[in-house]
């Protein structure tokens, strides 16, 4: 297991300072958010090469929406996920999360040539995809597909809808990310589900079941854990939650419970 956490988690009036704290926890990854990424890079990569902490993923970041009834928006986002992707290979990252779209559609119905507005969104994400796919598979950084829970998005909302369309557009570069919080609202079995992703998991999120550190809410993390132990994951897993005061010794036994496991 290799633990990361997202930079605006960490305590630090520097960079520097955040990633010296992220390795005293015991963390070895830290996730950036990507706006503004590109014109931090030459701070980033310096602060990374005095560190043994590595750049986990690149989170987001990028404008407009694949799933806009703009035309000039989704090429918009098209054009900053190539870029983003770029940053994220240049700082030995898995990749950048992508959500697909948040909220309700944006397209019209196109009944009876699509069955549903969402198929329709599917066929135009998978297009989308291929294309982008090719500049992942250039970088080596990965397209991180994330399903988000019904309230956040009417479009992906189960790692199961996020398998279906990475194997259709089938790259290498265009894989899938779990996120705990996510899947405690939407899954049935959260381990079944990662067991039925694992060829295409490349990233997981951890949050507790009300979204707090792992270890402070409900959550049961044994039995996903295991799917993962077993099924060889590899990657890493990055805190995504709302961390209470004091934050430092909070993280610390967010981290040992979580090894403990």
């Amino acid at each position: 297991m290799k633990l990361a956490i997202q930079e605006n988690l960490l305590k630090g009036d520097s960079l520097a300072e955040r990633l010296a704290l992220a390795e005293r926890l015991g963390f070895e990854g830290v996730e950036f958010w990507g706006s503004g990424l590109r014109e931090r890079l030459a701070e980033v990569k310096q602060a990374l090469s005095v560190t043994k902490i590595k750049a986990s993923t690149v989170c987001s970041g990028y404008r407009g929406d694949l799933l806009s009834a703009s035309k000039e928006e989704r090429a918009l986002a098209m054009r900053d996920i190539e870029a983003l992707l770029e940053v994220a290979a240049e700082l030995g990252a898995v990749g950048l999360i992508v959500v697909p779209t948040f909220g309700g559609p944006k397209l019209p119905d196109l009944g009876p040539l699509y069955p549903s507005v969402w198929h329709l969104e599917r066929e135009l994400l998978i297009r989308e995809l291929k294309n982008l796919a090719r500049k992942a598979e250039e970088t080596g950084a990965s397209i991180l597909i994330e399903p988000l829970n019904r309230y956040e998005t009417h479009f992906l909302n189960r790692l199961e809808q996020a398998v279906g369309i990475v194997e259709e557009v089938g790259s290498p570069g265009v894989a899938v990310m779990a996120d705990f919080f996510h899947m405690n609202i939407e899954e049935a079995n959260i381990a079944e589900s990662l067991r039925s992703a694992l060829k295409y998991l490349k990233h997981i999120h951890l949050a507790d079941s009300n979204r707090w550190l792992p270890g402070f809410g409900h959550l049961d993390f044994r039995e996903p854990f295991k799917a993962l132990r077993e099924g060889g994951y590899r990657y890493y897993m990055a805190m995504e939650c709302y961390v209470p005061e004091p934050k430092e010794e909070n993280l610390a036994k967010s981290v040992k419970y979580l090894k403990g496991l």
